[in-house]
């Protein structure tokens, strides 16, 4: 059976932070934190960075802003220019809808699609739900799983570092998958 990783349970969401940073600090990056509520200040422990979410769903925006406006002056201007009640055939206040509906809709699908490939989604399995332990994340459990895909990854090392950390309930995490 392959190995897929290891889970360490910790006693509370202050020694969960804790070992949060020292397990960034120590050099793993293939690792996520699991508790039954969000932990403020989680974040920074991690490393994690700034969502880039709102610079894709902002770029989608502008995108579809261009794609309605251009449109209807092509449309307006060469394609079928008409005048109509003296109007003049470039009337660009006209085209403000479609370039609103556009922008909305680019940047809603500039979300969407944009978390989905952010989050390596869609997974319908993912290898650590093998694990006993990490169903406590929902209930009562503060835990650390660390990917055996961690370039640092070793099962003896691991084990031994989350030990030393304050890991009161440790897991390898074996399965077919």
């Amino acid at each position: 059976m392959k190995t897929h990783g290891i889970v360490a349970e910790f006693s509370s969401p202050a020694t969960l932070l804790e070992a949060a940073t020292r397990i960034r600090e120590a050099g793993y990056t293939r690792y996520d934190c699991h508790s039954p509520f969000p932990i403020h200040g989680m974040d920074s422990a991690m490393g994690l960075g700034r969502s880039p979410v709102g610079f894709i769903v902002g770029g989608m925006a502008l995108l579809g802003a261009s794609v309605g406006f251009s449109l209807q002056s092509w449309v307006n201007l060469s394609a079928y220019p008409l005048v109509i009640s003296g109007k003049p055939v470039f009337s660009w206040q006209a085209f403000i809808i479609v370039t609103f509906a556009l922008f909305v809709l680019f940047g809603a699908f500039g979300a969407v699609f944009g978390m989905l490939r952010l989050n390596r989604l869609p997974r319908l399995h993912h290898p650590m739900f093998f694990s006993e332990t990490l169903s406590k994340a929902t209930d009562d459990g503060f835990l650390v799983s660390v990917d055996a895909d961690d370039p640092r990854f070793d099962e003896d090392e691991t084990r031994s570092f989350l030990v030393s950390i304050g890991a009161e309930h440790i897991e390898l995490v074996r399965g077919d998958v």
